[in-house]
């Protein structure tokens, strides 16, 4: 659990490097030269993140740590292009035309990072812990952080309290503060998972923590639409990472993960 706050507070305090007593009467910020040289371009690493047992999910070029969800192989209706993963948009809702994709392979205590940008009016997700289950949709098993265009998709205005925005655990907890900023705006979030201990960031804060396999939990889900999904309920301790084709244009980059 120390280990777990450690990274919890991490991440929190990362937007607390922009503070104003940091700045010089120069007007820069001490250690930014430095700060520049190591940030990574994207979908690459910094020395720093490999040492901290960083890996990437997609170099910019390579699928070959996704495929489909129940299929064996990178589905049509994805492509790679600009550096991106993009789902490409079908108009036809969760029907899409490529499927969900997962990646290759399965994880259990893990930090995850990527960046995601949303088409006008578009909606996805991001699962984890997933299951594979022949005939089966991924959420059917799966937790799910929502990627939303909260300004132009109706969801946002369905579910309780915001609990389908951007963010959110979808249909379940609402992301506080919400601070998506945007359709065609790049959100970067981060999951982290750890031996039940879930918390979710966008754009540099947290914005909701849970607790798997509790009674909390199971109250929670016995009050929602996963009610009846004993797969949902008694959700794995370890499974697959998935980006959700929703019929909507959406790209992803910067895709990373750190085992914990």
């Amino acid at each position: 659990m120390k280990k777990l706050m450690i990274t919890i507070m991490a991440i929190t305090m990362i937007a607390a490097c922009k503070s104003p007593s940091n700045v010089s009467q120069q007007g820069t910020t001490p250690g930014k030269v430095k700060l520049e040289a190591q940030m990574a371009a994207p979908n690459t690493l910094t020395q720093a993140e490999i040492s901290e047992g960083w890996q990437l999910l997609f170099d910019g070029k390579s699928t070959e740590h996704w495929r489909g969800y129940n299929k064996p192989d990178f589905p049509a209706g994805w492509e790679v292009v600009d550096g991106t993963i993009h789902v490409i948009g079908s108009g036809r809702g969760e029907a899409g035309q490529g499927g969900d994709i997962i990646t290759r392979e399965k994880f259990k205590n893990f930090e995850l990072a990527l960046e995601w940008k949303v088409d006008t009016g578009g909606n996805s997700g991001i699962f984890y812990l997933a299951r594979e289950v022949e005939g089966e949709p991924i959420w059917k098993s799966s937790p799910e952080m929502q990627i939303l265009d909260n300004f132009n998709h109706p969801d946002a205005k369905l579910g309780i309290d915001g609990n389908r925005k951007a963010g959110a655990l979808y249909d379940l907890i609402p992301a506080v503060p919400q601070n998506f900023k945007g359709p065609m705006q790049w959100t970067p979030v981060r999951i982290l998972v750890y031996n039940g201990t879930v918390a979710h960031f966008m754009n540099g804060e947290k914005v909701l923590e849970y607790h798997l396999w509790t009674d909390d939990w199971k109250k929670m889900c016995a009050g929602s639409k996963f009610k009846d999904y004993d797969l949902f309920v008694n959700t794995a301790e370890e499974g697959y990472i998935g980006l959700q084709d929703h019929g909507d244009d959406v790209w992803f980059r910067n895709i990373k993960i750190r085992k914990l």
